[in-house]
């Protein structure tokens, strides 16, 4: 349904908003000039934290769409974890420079534990401290439903229990994982209101569920329980005291190589076989990972996006790469070869990570 919005009429002609759902144009008449297009966006639409509010933001969710909400730590940019287009959308709209990985929120403990492998530390931490602002970084389950791009590839996944009884209620609505980093610009300061994430986000995300101030202020504590000794990866709303009470002393800070926690560096996933960037030809003893039409002659290709698409692209490179390096040693074949992807956009995380894939090891 169109629905136009007038807007005031001034000396140089009048204009108005019209779209359709939260996607707008505005359109302005110039006297005798007909009329231009002149920014094509998206409103977000705001939604109130009550039984409507919350159905219609596990709908959009539900439909791979972005949907801000507020926790008992910051706002986060939600998204079905399960859907890697959704996913790709994240970074997208925050700008953010890596894939890095993202934290999945869960209504409860069950839940969480269903995609990942848990030790004593963990559902003794669970019980202790979920619902609340700890984070924790364990294995992948062989049948984890969270797309890879949500772990950034990574054999690990973050995962926490919000305690926000609006963030609570909004994740048993969409009974899928919902991946949610800060509802900011990469780089700014993280949003503990809906005014914020629509001073940083306008444009970029479909809604907010304006859930009101959140009581913490300060992100989730993440804590490493993948090795063999808990690590303290960042600081946060449960404290260093409180978990050494509950399993014993923690390591403090990330350890050298490959990082778990969302907002630090990693290495992320490497292929086996060496990977070949920027290439111009491909011979058939090379898998080809392609971006818009193939180069001809690979012995296997996966194709990023056919339509040269960044966010299809990004939303395909983990499983891409996992796929052809396993196809492509099974065929007997040397190495990958990847065509260029513009280095804008999304497409700064795709070559970032791809220039990870491709560094020596």
């Amino acid at each position: 349904m169109r629905l136009p919005l007038p807007l005031r009429e001034g000396a140089g002609g009048r204009g108005r908003w019209e779209g359709e759902g939260s996607c707008h144009r505005l359109t302005v008449r110039v006297s005798g000039r007909g009329e231009n297009t002149l920014f094509t966006g998206a409103m977000i639409e705001t939604l109130r934290a009550d039984q409507a509010g919350i159905a219609r933001s596990a709908e959009w969710l539900r439909a791979g769409k972005l949907v801000a909400f507020g926790t008992e730590t910051v706002y986060g940019l939600g998204a079905d974890a399960t859907n890697e287009r959704a996913v790709a959308g994240i970074f997208a709209a925050k700008g953010r420079p890596r894939f890095n990985p993202l934290i999945c929120h869960y209504p409860d403990a069950s839940a969480a534990f269903a995609d990942v492998v848990a030790n004593d530390q963990a559902r003794l931490l669970a019980t202790a401290l979920w619902p609340g602002p700890l984070t924790l970084v364990l294995p992948r389950r062989p049948d984890c439903r969270v797309a890879l791009l949500t772990g950034a590839g990574l054999d690990t996944l973050a995962v926490r229990v919000p305690s926000h009884a609006v963030a609570l209620a909004l994740l048993r609505a969409v009974g899928r994982p919902v991946a949610a980093p800060s509802a900011n610009r990469s780089g700014h300061v993280s949003p503990t209101t809906a005014a914020h994430v629509r001073a940083e986000l306008n444009g970029r995300i479909d809604a907010i569920l304006d859930s009101g101030p959140c009581p913490v202020g300060v992100e989730s504590t993440v804590l490493d329980l993948s090795g063999d000794t808990p690590r303290l990866l960042r600081p946060g709303g449960a404290t260093a005291e409180t978990i050494e009470a509950l399993i014993g002393p923690v390591l403090r800070g990330p350890p050298p190589g490959a990082l778990r926690s969302p907002g630090l560096l990693s290495s992320h996933y490497a292929p086996s076989l060496p990977v070949r960037l920027a290439a111009q030809s491909v011979g058939a003893d090379e898998a080809l990972l392609a971006f818009g039409p193939p180069l001809p002659g690979a012995g296997l290709v996966f194709n990023l996006s056919p339509s040269a698409d960044p966010a299809e692209a990004a939303s395909r490179l983990f499983a891409g790469l996992r796929w052809l390096d396993a196809e492509a040693a099974r065929q007997g074949l040397r190495a990958i070869a990847v065509m260029a992807v513009p280095d804008a956009g999304l497409g700064l995380a795709i070559n970032d990570r791809l220039r990870r894939a491709a560094a020596p090891r």
